[in-house]
């Protein structure tokens, strides 16, 4: 079962408070009421009010509380293949993944307020498909293209710099990469975004980006971090090189620059406010949409309205039970 709203699933931490609440209010009548005299006599003053009735309300109310969270929430199941005609723009996100990511002029780290960033783009994606290659000193395609935001969402929640086993930065090695995984039906709208600090170890970031240029696929640069430079924390301590000095990571933004004019793109420098594909998004709009056909997860079915019927119900019996009691020894204490 999916959630479409799942943060509403906090407020189910209300529904133990409700009995507490009640049984603090009893108790304090119960003392209010030793105050008048023996507790037996004043019960038998007042014979149509149930004591157990009360208690019987408040767990029925707390149930349709329960019932009506799990509803806000959009409980959905069913999920399954469907097939999608999209028109938009191919795009294949490069994210360094390297230790120096890890570096903390952002915050909390380079790499998190890179996935941060990334996760609010695809948020506003309409039609353009996405792919993810994560790199360091070689690359991987986490997520191959496609359009299903969800999935993007979930491959980005799982990176961190093991998801590469060969440290390094090799630019031109995920360009490359980029390249080869855009589809077969994408031949105009096309593009390449590399989030990296730019110290490209291998320096072939420009060529690269200079043969995805003749393939009539653009590429850009983000800059993450700053020309001072920062260390790097690495398992409760500061990484060290192999002579056991403390390793700092600057902005190579020259580098950065070098690419994005080889691919036919444009360098932004990132900042914590804005990151920098927000303005390559709005350029990407004024580029040519391509219609494609895509498999993706959806059609969800919805189970809300069972949850509310549920809820509803159990209100109504609340009410109708009331406080007066009935006769029954079922209610009586």
């Amino acid at each position: 079962m999916y959630f479409a709203h799942a943060q509403y699933l906090y407020l189910l931490l209300l529904v133990p408070l409700f009995p507490l609440l009640y049984g603090l209010v009893r108790w304090l009548r119960v003392r209010r009421l030793r105050r008048l005299g023996d507790e037996a006599l004043v019960r038998e003053l007042m014979p149509h009010w149930s004591s157990a009735k009360g208690w019987v309300r408040v767990v029925l109310f707390s149930l349709a509380f329960f019932f009506f969270v799990l509803a806000a929430a959009r409980p959905q199941i069913g999920a399954k293949l469907s097939e999608r005609e999209t028109r938009g723009a191919e795009i294949m996100i490069c994210l360094d993944v390297s230790n120096s990511m890890l570096a903390r002029d952002y915050t909390p780290c380079r790499l998190d307020r890179a996935k941060l960033a990334i996760s609010r783009m695809v948020e506003k994606l309409e039609g353009d498909r996405i792919g993810l290659i994560v790199f360091a000193g070689t690359s991987f395609v986490q997520l191959p293209i496609t359009t299903d935001y969800v999935s993007a969402k979930m491959f980005l929640s799982s990176i961190d710099t093991d998801s590469v086993p060969v440290q390094g930065t090799d630019i031109g090695d995920a360009i490359r990469l980029a390249v080869k995984s855009f589809s077969a039906q994408s031949e105009k709208s096309r593009a390449i975004v590399v989030i990296t600090d730019g110290e490209d170890h291998e320096g072939r970031g420009a060529d690269a980006a200079r043969q995805a240029a003749e393939f009539g696929i653009k590429v850009y640069t983000i800059g993450v971090g700053s020309a001072e430079g920062q260390t790097i924390p690495k398992d409760g301590s500061l990484l060290k090189d192999k002579d056991g000095n403390i390793v700092v990571t600057r902005l190579d933004d020259s580098t950065l620059r070098q690419i994005a004019q080889a691919g036919g793109g444009a360098y932004i420098h990132a900042g914590n406010e804005e990151f920098g594909l927000n303005p390559i998004i709005s350029d990407l709009r004024r580029l040519e949409d391509e219609k494609y056909s895509s498999v993706v997860f959806e059609e969800y079915d919805e189970q809300y309205m069972y949850f509310l019927a549920v809820a509803l119900l159990l209100l109504v019996i609340e009410m109708l039970i009331g406080s007066r009691a009935s006769g029954r020894k079922f209610f009586e204490r």
